[in-house]
């Protein structure tokens, strides 16, 4: 008889390359009875689940011996969506092991990308169940599976109608609760997740900022204001990234139209992070320069123009950008002197 071992994942791929039901090799490991972790059916369906896993990782990416045959990972991608194999598995998320959920999120990327034909099989399967997204979202709640449902989540957004859904979900407004949870790993990549809704597809995101502009930014001025130093550096690198984008060009000249943002701008400019400071400075000289300023936020430059131009001559850029960083500073300084000597009334 021949010994499965010697034959590794070599082995595993002939057997599931020469099942009739793809999926069903790993539905039969996760639709085991499974009690509780201390059941012994409960610990052996997890033993299978695991196993289960390991076989799909080897035949969607081989094991550095044998190569994956398209044609056969292209098969599992379509019976997997046929099966239900996804809902199924990322229900059970709470329940994986460390190893199954490592393989799941491996396997997770690849099976997203498996395109039969004109379509995305199992992206195609996420459209017709767009809960799972909400679920995935909702789950940096658990920090066991955090870091996993965040991977997941982050290839999902890859492809615009997934990233679509999320943005326009009431699940979205969750991120501003999970960037700021105490858990330093799990608000880092809830923070990643964020960022990428926030600038992988330009035009969706500049929709969505469009009909929800008063709700986002209301939430998002928390997170500049934050107590949390990370949260704040963070949040104002990334709100430079997004409103400079050109599809978010009006959002960007509706934002500088406001004087309750340019005071963000100008405590964040006293902050004691240099990093803080010379980040705000990048969002600030946009209020300061816009050829259209507002009578209000004129004022509130004349007002404050000497501890302004006090701030700006203290602060230096870094490295390489310097020279370009003080050139900027000195046209800043110029227009916030010459508002300064504006006839404007009732400062």
């Amino acid at each position: 008889m021949l010994d499965r071992k010697m034959f590794g994942c070599g082995w595993m791929i002939f057997v599931l390359a020469t099942s009739k039901c793809w999926g069903f090799i790993l539905l039969q490991g996760l639709c085991s009875e499974m009690k509780s972790r201390t059941d012994c059916r409960g610990i052996q369906a997890m033993e299978e689940v695991e196993k289960n896993f390991v076989t799909m990782r080897c035949m969607l990416s081989g094991d550095g011996e044998v190569e994956p045959n398209v044609d056969q990972v292209l098969q599992l991608a379509l019976e997997i969506s046929k099966e239900g194999v996804l809902s199924l598995v990322i229900h059970k998320l709470p329940i994986l092991g460390w190893e199954a959920r490592k393989d799941l999120v491996h396997c997770w990327s690849i099976l997203l990308k498996q395109k039969v034909d004109s379509t995305y099989c199992c992206v195609e399967y996420i459209e017709n169940h767009l809960e799972l997204l909400d679920f995935l979202v909702v789950c940096y709640d658990n920090k066991e599976i955090a870091l996993s449902c965040g991977n997941m989540l982050r290839e999902c957004i890859k492809f615009p109608t997934l990233a679509q859904y999320i943005l326009k979900s009431a699940s979205f407004v969750l991120f501003f609760k999970f960037v700021e949870l105490p858990n330093f790993d799990v608000a880092s990549d809830a923070f990643s997740t964020f960022k990428d809704l926030l600038t992988k597809h330009g035009t969706l995101v500049s929709e969505y900022l469009t009909a929800h502009y008063d709700e986002f930014f209301d939430l998002y001025e928390k997170l500049l204001t934050s107590s949390n130093y990370v949260t704040r550096r963070q949040s104002l690198k990334l709100l430079s990234e997004f409103l400079l984008e050109p599809p978010n060009s009006h959002i960007m000249k509706r934002y500088i139209l406001e004087v309750r943002y340019l005071k963000i701008m100008m405590t964040l400019l006293k902050d004691a992070s240099k990093n803080i400071q010379i980040s705000a400075f990048h969002i600030f000289k946009v209020f300061v320069a816009n050829p259209n300023k507002p009578r209000e936020v004129k004022i509130i430059l004349a007002k404050n123009h000497e501890k302004l131009l006090d701030l700006l001559h203290n602060l230096s850029g870094k490295g390489a950008e310097d020279e370009q960083f003080e050139e900027e500073k000195e046209l800043i300084i110029k227009e916030i002197e010459r508002v300064s000597r504006l006839p404007i009334l009732d400062r």
